[in-house]
């Protein structure tokens, strides 16, 4: 990777980092079809004026962009959002991180030079491992539980997709017209569970600052970085990012939350590394 393909890889990871925190404080108190449309709405509008002056919406074909939608933003927001209803956070972060791998199944089929080497598919499995080490394994065995882990599974799946579709379709264009298309049809693709599930009374400031960092720094901000990174190092690499995301929870929590570092928190940060 060059420097460029790190610089990418690092911005990406702290802002995909984050959302996590955000999404558990906002599903407290919001609906997890209003919070995924409302940060979905609100990244639209702002870069949906942007990439009209830029002209960065022509020559962008609708079906592609639609698909897109439906699989990087639509069904996985809600999923994530309603999967930590029901599930505890570290088996989330466990199930994201097996995004690369469902990139490297989809890509035996769908594109050959993303297809891993014996050695890039054990550092995934090492990865993953090391995940499961950092955040630890929290599971009742509850039907809402398995529901909930369905739901992250989903998600994962379609973040495969995604950047797959990026690659193929549009690593040519200027990443802030796919992006703000894609945000826009999304926003409209997922109104009705934002009707459904409009807040019947105000909600506190926590949730409602949570849901602007969400649709302002987690999703226009990243969707742009993270576009780039697609197409400087390929959906297979860049969706690594999944192995990092809870590296960067945990040094939020440890800095800010005061969490302890554990046994298994420096296993998992060397597994991550190898």
């Amino acid at each position: 990777m060059s420097a460029r393909g790190w610089f990418l890889f690092a911005c990406v990871s702290v802002l995909w980092g984050v959302p996590y925190f955000f999404i558990k404080v906002a599903v407290e108190e919001l609906s997890a079809g209003f919070v995924a449309w409302s940060r979905v709405a609100m990244a639209a509008l702002i870069l949906l004026p942007i990439a009209y002056r830029r002209g960065a919406l022509r020559g962008l074909d609708p079906r592609w962009l639609a698909a897109f939608a439906l699989v990087e933003i639509t069904i996985p927001f809600p999923m994530i959002a309603f999967g930590e209803e029901h599930l505890a956070s570290s088996l989330a972060a466990i199930l994201i991180a097996a995004v690369p791998l469902f990139v490297a199944g989809l890509a035996l089929r769908f594109d050959r030079s993303e297809r891993p080497t014996p050695t890039r598919l054990v550092g995934m499995l090492v990865g993953l491992a090391g995940v499961a080490a950092l955040v630890g394994i929290d599971v009742s065995g509850s039907n809402a539980e398995l529901v909930g882990a369905l739901a992250i599974l989903v998600a994962a799946f379609g973040y495969a997709c995604g950047p797959m579709i990026v690659k193929r379709q549009f690593s040519q264009a200027d990443p802030i017209g796919p992006i703000a298309g894609a945000l826009g049809l999304a926003s409209l693709f997922l109104l009705p569970a934002g009707i459904a599930g409009f807040p019947s009374e105000a909600p506190s400031g926590d949730a409602i600052a949570s849901v602007f960092a969400l649709g302002i720094v987690c999703t226009a901000i990243a969707f742009l970085f993270f576009f780039r990174l697609i197409t400087e190092v390929g959906p297979g690499r860049a969706t690594i990012i999944t192995y990092v995301n809870p590296v960067v929870a945990l040094a939020l929590g440890v800095s800010i939350l005061d969490e302890n570092v554990t046994t298994g928190t420096v296993v998992g940060l060397l597994l991550i590394l190898a």
